[in-house]
């Protein structure tokens, strides 16, 4: 059986027994989600993977408590939020009054659930992008993440100006209609791939 095609309830079986291949199914499942969140409230990309990375090791000590994938996830998001507010407060004693730390937890609690929603909807998005045909998802790339123009996009990858216009929108096609087939609605698909 490939790894695809295994259910989250054999996953988290699995996972309870300490198997390390579901450890790594669920680290490739968050990771990346989790450190966009925790990008969220910590500046530096190093203490980001430090304190995911901290979650993970917690996780993975308590492995034989989680019964699902569900619960598994709620402790990697919350125990990611305790572990980034406590490195804000050691910066914060280091740097800044109590006054400003307490408006970073403010502001934190208010944006929680969109940095949340914003973390799932952009890895969906990726990894949409990387399941494009190759020369829609080459187009895209170029255009949307490196910003060229679709005369620089033809020059480079030597092809028609016509055809990269082709390629955009047939990208764009796919993408919007394989995050509408995940549950996403059309207004965060739109938001997202446009801003």
């Amino acid at each position: 059986m490939d790894i695809p095609k295994k259910s989250a309830t054999y996953w988290a079986a699995e996972f309870k027994k300490k198997n390390p291949a579901a450890f790594e199914y669920v680290f490739d499942l968050y990771y990346r989600p989790l450190c966009y969140y925790a990008g969220t409230l910590l500046a530096d990309q190093d203490e980001v993977e430090d304190a995911v990375s901290e979650v993970f090791v917690k996780l993975w000590e308590r492995a034989d408590g989680f019964d699902d994938l569900s619960s598994i996830k709620g402790f990697l998001y919350i125990s990611t939020k305790n572990r980034c507010l406590d490195r804000l407060k050691q910066q914060r004693r280091q740097r800044v009054s109590l006054d400003d730390y307490a408006y970073a937890v403010d502001t934190f609690d208010e944006m929680e659930d969109y940095h949340r929603l914003e973390a799932e909807v952009l890895d969906q998005i990726y990894t949409g992008i990387e399941r494009l045909p190759a020369k829609a998802r080459a187009v895209f790339k170029l255009i949307f993440f490196d910003g060229l123009q679709t005369q620089e996009v033809a020059d480079q990858l030597n092809i028609s100006v016509k055809t990269v216009r082709n390629q955009k929108a047939r990208a764009i096609q796919l993408l919007q209609s394989a995050l509408l087939k995940k549950g996403l609605p059309t207004f965060l698909v739109a938001f997202f791939l446009l801003r």
